[in-house]
This record gives structure tokens, C-alpha cells and sequence, in this order.
């Protein structure tokens, strides 16, 4: 719970049960550390500067990094002193700051983020149906680049072949047409000299 903020009970109890939830279901992903009411269970770095945001997440590698820190907030502390007082701290750290407020207070959160120059990765608003707390994604920053997958031949998306020329789209290669083979004109007999003709047959007559 912030310093400069004390709660309604009920909100007090709202925003306490959204961050169980919540922490119930980053667990699936996540090594999540939580911090309800005025509990210090899950810290960011250490010593007095030490920060404790209502969410904690870790990668579940064997090195635990640092992934997201969340902080979830009620209609009573989405204000400019909220704002200056953590969230400005939140976006600083080396991990992904993720705000959750109501759905009835998502534009003052954003102009709040815009006039302090606080950078959030995403801002979810919520409403509850019935006992069920609802959930939706509002903003999310475009800061963060797809990674290129590399091709099956080995070289990464992006990359020119060589001999390109920066800027410039390759020639496509035409396909040549097949060779199609000419038919052949078949061979003329020659005829044969009527002087051949005659000497055989007269030495045919010879010999009989």
C-alpha cells in the first residue's frame, strides 16, 4: 500500500482479493511474489531504497530474474501524487511495469503517464461482475521490436543477400522458357545414277 494513501476498508479489500488473483495466475508463468495490504513480502532491489510494488514476477530459471512488476490501484489513488510517488520509481527499474486500474479511470491514468513522462509497458483496466473481477488491455507500448526469426537456409530475417545494394529492391530472375527440340526432316534418297543401274544389270546378264 502506498505511504501517502490510506484506503477505504472496502477498497482496501477489493484491491487486496485483485492482487491474490492476479498472483494466482502469473504463478502459471512466473515466480510471483505478492505484497498485499501493508506487507513487505516481495521487494525490488535493497536497503532503504528498496521498493515494494503489489506484484513481484521472476523468471523461473535457475538465475530468477527480474520480469514484471505490477501495481494495481483503485479509483482513490489513481491521482498525481500516486503517480510521482511510484509508478515514476516502477517504470525505472530494470523490469516491465504493468498497471491495473478501473475502467472508470483508465484516461486519467493515461494523461497522468503522458504529463510525468512515466513509461508503462501496459495499462489493463478492471470491473467487477458480480464477485468476478474482469479484466482488459488497454495500452500496450510499441517500443518493443518483434525478434526476427531466422530462414531454414541459415541466415536471419532482414539480411541481404550479396550484392545487394542498400535501399534498393533486388531484380526478380525470369524464368527462361524450356528448350523446345525442333522435329527432324527425314533424310531424302538420293536416287541412283541410271549409268550405276544399267552396268549391274547388264553384268546380271553376263553371268547367266
Amino acid at each position: 500500500m502506498s505511504p501517502i494513501l490510506v484506503r477505504p476498508v472496502r477498497e482496501q479489500l477489493e484491491h487486496d482479493r485483485i492482487i491474490r488473483l492476479l498472483h494466482g495466475k502469473f504463478r502459471r508463468r512466473y515466480e510471483a511474489g505478492m505484497n498485499p495490504g501493508a506487507e513487505q513480502n516481495a521487494a525490488v532491489g535493497a536497503g532503504p531504497s528498496a521498493l515494494y510494488p503489489d506484484l513481484v514476477l521472476l523468471s523461473q530459471d535457475r538465475g530468477h530474474r527480474l520480469q514484471i512488476v505490477v501495481e494495481i490501484e483503485t479509483g482513490e489513488s489513481v491521482n498525481h501524487l500516486e503517480a510521482l510517488a511510484q509508478w515514476a520509481h516502477y517504470a525505472k527499474t530494470r523490469a516491465t511495469f504493468h498497471l491495473y486500474v478501473p475502467s472508470s479511470m483508465v484516461d486519467v491514468a493515461r494523461r497522468l503517464c503522458e504529463d510525468n513522462h512515466i513509461h508503462v509497458a501496459e495499462i489493463w483496466s478492471y470491473h467487477v461482475v458480480g464477485d468476478e473481477p474482469r479484466f482488459t488491455l488497454v495500452h500496450r507500448s510499441r517500443e518493443a521490436a518483434p525478434v526476427a526469426r531466422p530462414h531454414t537456409t541459415g541466415r536471419s530475417v532482414g539480411t541481404p543477400s550479396k550484392g545487394a545494394v542498400p535501399g534498393r529492391k533486388p531484380a526478380r530472375r525470369v524464368a527462361k522458357p524450356p528448350r523446345v527440340a525442333k522435329p527432324r526432316a527425314p533424310k531424302a534418297r538420293t536416287a541412283r545414277p541410271a549409268a550405276a543401274t544399267a552396268r549391274k544389270s547388264a553384268a546380271k546378264s553376263k553371268r547367266k
